[in-house]
Formats: structure tokens, C-alpha cells, sequence
């Protein structure tokens, strides 16, 4: 972990500037654990998975019909030998002029090489004898029809790499292989709380000056959907010594610790003089809205990572998705990853402020033609939680840009998994 970005003082970061000191800080991936494929969902792999078998391990038929080998005259009646059903094998192989009916997924005989569906087949018999009569033989093929063995993953192959967060369509790739287990990254333990006299839990009874601690809750869903271990802290107050030793504790067991709430320059806000004393400070000022006032830094002999993130809610899941998503899912061996970005047709003028980068919440749709739009959800106030619960995506206005006007295109971030 270098140290570069502690050396950036008082001086406001721009976001890529930032981004750069994260990756720079960031700690290499968590160690790796074997765990079963029941339980293998949203984890990343910690190593290439090899495939030990052919996928699929037969030359099979890829639907119902009859298997033979295609013969280079005009030949149309065939004498069937036999039944081939799926989960079996037929033994003798086939001469030429024979066949054998076939159902999907079911192996070749030997000595076959094309499957004929059964629309174009009339099967006749004739005591105990059958044949079939191909229909439009012109249409035919060698090779139709057939899933050669090995086609999809070869034996020895590399069927997923390193890094790759396992979906349900990963799981069942896995399972097509034989394999019951992987080896995976460890879920990152991460330590998270509020901080204000003012906040207060769900449930409890609001003072006159309170408010509700909506920023808990949305950072444990965010950690949650990354496939985060969460540590709750609950809700700290106005409190140095407090928050000293709530930062002191979660230091010695979590793999990365998240206040939101006390870390811009008010009299109040003790986040940052906590940190002062139980690790050291990289930078918190970003030149981006919401969320200029995130804190950066490290925390005790570890030196794990610590986000003091703004504390109005719209503000937390903005930071979160453009600054704690990256670096945790390095944690986690995502290496490579990126956020996804669009291009979309501003369907209203949109306002900025040129020398930072503005993330507006909205909603893109897509028109007749094919191209997208996007709009915005109303009110942008960084207290404004409606605007992210109503938005599918995130406008991004980058800094040289003093507006957007109607018509213009602009980049989005369309909300993933996550939210």
C-alpha cells in the first residue's frame, strides 16, 4: 500500500484524482476460502476454473429425430437399427444405409455423423423390420443437427477466470462441469455507523430536532447486494472520545470501516479528528455534488481502509457507488472491474457547475428508433431520497461541461445490482 495520497494535503481532489489515490491505497484481494456450489452465489473466484471434463462430454443430437451417416448419393430410405434415448448408448456402430432413431441430447453411434429432425421422416414398418423415408432430402446437410463433444468447453479448458463474480448462469456452468466447489475470495468484513446527536433508529421516538437514520440502512443493502459481511455499530453521537474508540475497536477485526455523517469542517463533526489520532487522513475533499465532504484514509497497524462519507442520504449512495464500490470489489478480486457507462439524449436542459462533476439522478428509457434518453427525477438535493428511489440511473456531467442543453448527449451510469 503506497502512500502517495496522504502527500495531497488540503487541496481538492477531482474525481478521477481521487479514483487514482484509491487504487493506489487499495490493499490487494482478501485472502481465499473453498466453499461448496450451494453457496457459491455473488462470490468471486479466487482462481481460474478448469474444466476436467468436455462440455458436452458426447457428440450428441441436438434434436429428436434420426442419426446416420450422410451418405454422398441420393439415397433416402434407410433401415433403422435401433433406439437411442437420451442417458443411453448405442453400442454396434452403423453401417452405411443405417440409422437409428434419436432423442435430443442423446449420443451418436459410431459411424454417424448428421441428425435429421423427425418433421422430415416417414417412419414405415414391415414385420419386423422398420425404415424411414426422408422427406425434402435436398434440405439436408452432413453434420446437421450435432453438438460436437467438447464443442462448448474442451476438456482442460479454462471455463471461468479468476475475478469473475459467479451469477446464477456461473453457478450452473459450474455445475455442468462436476464441479461441487470453488475456490473463492473471503467476504470482506466491513464495519459501518452513523454519527450525530441529531440521528435517530427507525422505530424510536423522534425528537424535535431529530431525524431518522435512513444512511445505515442504505449502506447495509449496498454492502449487502456486494456480498459484504456487515458489522452494524448502530448510531454514534457527537462525541470524540466515543467515536475515538468505536473507530479503535473496528479497526482490529473489520476489513474496512464506513461513518457517514460528521466529516466536513462543522464544530460538531469529530470524524475527522478521530481519525487524526487512530490512523491517518489521505484526503477529503472531492470537487464532485453531491458528496464533496468524503474522507479518506487508513486505520490502525492494519491499515485498513476508511470511507467518512457525507451525511445526507442521497449523498452516502452516490459516494458509495463511486468511490467504496470500486475498492471493495478489489477487495474481492474484481480487478477489472468498471462502472458500466451509456450514452444517452438529454430530454431537458440540465444544469452543472464547470470544475466538478455532477451526478444527477435519472431516468433513461429507450425510444422507437433505439436510442436512449434520459431525464431527471425531479428535485436534486442531496437530502432528496425520493430522487434515487424514482431514478434507474445516474447522470454523470463531467467537469469541463457548465450545463447540458435539451437535445445534447451526456453520459449515465445505469443503476446494476446493487440498487
Amino acid at each position: 500500500m503506497t502512500l502517495s495520497c496522504f502527500e495531497l494535503g488540503e487541496r481538492m481532489l477531482s474525481l478521477d484524482e481521487a479514483l487514482t489515490a484509491l487504487q493506489e491505497l487499495a490493499p490487494g484481494s482478501l485472502e481465499s476460502e473453498v466453499i461448496p456450489l450451494s453457496s457459491l452465489l455473488n462470490r468471486v473466484l479466487a482462481e481460474d476454473a478448469i474444466s476436467p471434463v468436455n462440455v458436452p462430454q458426447n457428440t450428441n443430437a441436438a434434436m429428436d429425430g434420426i442419426a446416420l451417416s450422410w451418405p454422398n448419393d441420393t439415397q433416402t430410405r434407410f433401415m433403422l437399427q435401433g433406439d437411442v434415448l437420451a442417458g443411453s448408448c448405442f453400442e454396434d456402430p452403423l453401417a452405411p444405409g443405417q440409422a437409428v432413431t434419436i432423442t435430443t441430447g442423446a449420443p451418436l453411434p459410431q459411424g454417424a455423423d448428421t441428425v435429421i429432425m423427425s418433421e422430415q421422416l416417414l417412419v414405415k414398418e414391415e414385420g419386423a423390420s422398420r425404415w424411414v423415408e426422408i422427406e425434402q432430402a435436398d434440405r439436408v446437410r452432413q453434420g446437421q443437427n450435432v453438438r460436437r463433444a467438447g464443442e462448448d468447453i474442451p476438456r482442460g479448458s479454462m471455463a471461468l477466470k479468476a475475478g469473475t463474480r459467479l451469477n446464477p448462469q456461473h453457478l450452473g456452468l459450474l455445475a455442468s462441469l462436476g464441479m461441487a466447489k470453488a475456490r473463492v475470495v473471503r467476504r470482506p468484513r466491513v464495519a459501518i455507523f452513523s454519527t450525530g446527536d441529531e440521528v435517530t433508529a427507525p422505530g424510536e421516538t423522534l425528537p424535535p430536532a431529530g431525524i431518522f437514520d435512513s444512511n445505515r440502512f442504505s449502506l447495509r443493502g449496498l454492502l449487502t447486494r456486494l456480498g459484504c459481511e456487515v458489522v452494524d455499530l448502530g448510531i454514534l453521537g457527537d462525541d470524540f472520545a466515543g467515536i475515538r474508540h468505536a473507530l479503535d475497536r473496528a479497526a482490529q477485526t473489520a476489513d474496512m470501516v464506513i461513518t457517514s455523517g460528521g466529516v466536513s469542517v462543522g464544530q460538531a463533526d469529530w470524524t475527522q479528528k478521530a481519525l487524526d489520532e487512530t490512523g491517518r487522513l489521505g484526503f477529503w475533499r472531492i470537487a464532485i455534488r453531491p458528496g464533496r465532504p468524503l474522507a479518506f484514509g487508513t486505520l490502525g497497524a492494519r491499515e485498513i481502509p476508511f470511507f467518512g462519507l457525507p451525511g445526507n442520504p442521497v449523498a452516502v449512495m452516490v459516494t458509495f457507488l463511486q468511490f467504496v464500490q470500486p475498492l471493495l470489489r478489489t477487495l474481492q478480486g474484481e480487478h477489472q472491474w468498471q462502472p458500466r457507462r451509456l450514452t444517452a439524449i438529454a430530454d431537458e436542459p440540465l444544469k452543472s457547475r464547470e470544475g466538478r462533476v455532477d451526478f444527477l439522478r435519472g431516468i433513461y428509457r429507450c425510444d422507437d428508433q433505439g436510442r436512449l434518453h434520459v431525464s431527471m427525477t425531479g428535485r436534486q438535493g442531496s437530502g432528496i431520497l425520493s430522487s434515487m428511489t424514482a431514478a434507474n440511473c445516474l447522470i454523470e456531467i463531467e467537469a469541463p461541461r457548465a450545463e447540458v442543453a435539451q437535445g445534447e448527449t451526456v453520459t449515465l451510469q445505469p443503476f446494476g445490482e446493487l440498487t
